[in-house]
């Protein structure tokens, strides 16, 4: 599986690129995890309710393909787009989204921060706050999108909405919880790592 780091970059670029590369991707495409962060950006999915748009001023709004509701990227967020061909390699969605899950959930396991699911609210918890979000297009068997993890960031901009679409839904970061946090390519890094060996045991 190929890591491709893009640094910070435009999310509609980004978005676009994911979409031309699973268009051109063929049996023998390898599988790609792009590490990216975005300027500040709303991004709300194919589902996304306008109520959950709250009070947003100045940060733009991309309706994407994704599934789920509105979120928000900023520096400081990792963003790791998982471009995974699931028929070749025998999963499912559910099984997709879990591995990407039980990912952060080691990751953070590793810095001493106990992290959970919520019954039917995907993403990753700690004390019942939201650290990390993900969202995913799958086209003909292959994903793009993926998920975001929250390192060390401004967080404000998600008093503007609600975040995945649900109302005081408290949001985290690795800064507030970690004693020394770690940068966030450190955190790539590791986090890629659980990921290629995740997705190849599910």
């Amino acid at each position: 599986m190929n890591i491709v780091k893009l640094g910070l970059k435009d999310y509609s670029d980004t978005w676009q690129a994911m979409k031309d590369f699973t268009d051109a991707r063929t049996s023998d495409t390898e599988d790609e995890l792009w590490i990216v962060e975005h300027p500040s950006v709303f991004t709300q999915g194919i589902a996304g309710k306008v109520e959950h748009e709250l009070n947003i001023n100045h940060i733009p709004i991309v309706k994407t393909d994704r599934g789920g509701q509105i979120t928000y990227h900023g520096p400081g967020q990792l963003v790791i787009y998982c471009l995974v061909d699931l028929r070749r390699r025998g999963l499912g969605v559910k099984q997709m989204v879990n591995a990407l899950e039980q990912s952060v959930i080691q990751l953070l396991k590793g810095y001493n921060i106990d992290a959970h699911l919520e019954q039917g609210a995907p993403g990753v918890y700690v004390d019942r706050a939201k650290i990390a979000a993900l969202g995913l297009k799958v086209k003909h068997g292959k994903t793009y999108h993926g998920l975001s993890v929250n390192i060390d960031m401004d967080l404000t901009p998600f008093e503007q909405i609600n975040p995945c679409g649900y109302q005081g839904l408290a949001v985290t970061q690795l800064s507030n919880l970690a004693d020394n946090t770690p940068s966030t390519t450190k955190i790539a890094m590791q986090l890629t790592a659980l990921l290629i060996n995740t997705i190849k045991q599910s």
